[in-house]
Order: structure tokens, then sequence, then C-alpha cells
């Protein structure tokens, strides 16, 4: 008796591609969430640049290659660094009181 190719149907693991783009989901609105509540610059930036690669990750499973090439260099690297100058730049100015913490 042989197997038509109508009849046999090789076991699929869809269900784990689907979890993990339901976790990376929960977990990119988690990390954005906090982005948004921290207070501090310097924290808030490392939080942006974790955002980042979990926005990179996210894009990687829904097998968006470019999408994450572009994300990782200025989502999680780029970005992060021009705020962390900015934020030093300002520190430095001449005549500008320090906040209190």
């Amino acid at each position: 008796m042989i197997l038509s190719d109508a009849t046999f149907r090789p076991p699929t693991t869809a269900w784990a591609g689907q979890l993990l783009e339901v976790v990376l989901l929960v977990l990119v609105a988690a990390a954005a969430t906090l982005v948004v509540l921290t207070r501090r610059p310097q924290r808030q930036v490392v939080v942006l640049s974790g955002y980042g690669l979990l926005l990179s990750l996210l894009f990687f499973a829904l097998q968006a290659p470019d999408v994450t090439l572009s994300e990782m260099t200025v989502g999680a690297v780029v970005l992060p660094l021009v705020v962390l100058l900015t934020i030093s730049k300002l520190k430095m100015q001449p005549g500008r009181e320090e906040e209190k913490k």
C-alpha cells in the first residue's frame, strides 16, 4: 500500500513560531512602557537600547531581515548614542544649573 501525497502530512511546529512572536510582542510592549516610565535620562538610554534590541528580535522572528538590520543599527546603537551625547553636552554647558535630585 502506497500513501499518496494527499494523505501524508508531516508534523508542524507552527505553534512554536507563533508562541515566540506573542512572547516578543509582550516583551516589546513592556519595554516600551518601561522607556516611558523611566525618569533618569541615563537609565532611559539603556532601556531604550534594550527596547531597540527587542524590536530587532521581533522583526527577525517575523522574517524581515532588512528591517532587523536597520533597527539594530539605528534603534539599538545610533539613537541611544546620540541621546547620551546630547545629555552629556547639555550637562557641560556653562551657566546651566544642575538638576536637584
